[in-house]
């Protein structure tokens, strides 16, 4: 069973940098796109970063010149550096990969369980 656990969440001063990690899991043959999102309380879930299984990667306005998405093919896991960090970055993040399983019939979406990011002096 393929599973995304998220960690480096936690409560940062404005100005403040956090790094998130997402690792995977369990019987796949490869990871694809792998991506970061976030959803801050009643609002939709929003892609923050995006990064190819080659490195490309790909951000959200917002996030540009402050965040950083990188990957370690090699240990599975994803990175998230949050530098320069605002009140209005405070959301649960979300980690995403597409992924082919040993039970999938194809390339499949997983989720994390998300943590928690809270921006605030």
């Amino acid at each position: 069973q393929v599973q995304l656990v998220e960690s480096g969440g936690g409560l940062v001063q404005p100005g403040g940098s956090l790094r998130l990690s997402c690792a995977a899991s369990g019987g796949f043959f490869s990871i694809y796109d792998m991506g970061w999102y976030r959803q801050a309380p009643g609002k939709q879930r929003d892609l923050v970063a995006t990064i190819t299984e080659g490195g490309r990667t790909n951000y959200a306005d917002s996030v540009k010149g402050r965040f950083t998405i990188s990957r370690d093919n090699a240990k599975n896991t994803m990175y998230l550096q949050m530098d320069n960090l605002k009140p209005e970055d405070t959301a649960v993040y979300y980690c995403n990969a597409l992924i082919s399983g040993y039970s999938d019939y194809g390339p499949k979406d997983y989720w994390g369980q998300g943590t928690q990011v809270t921006v605030s002096s």
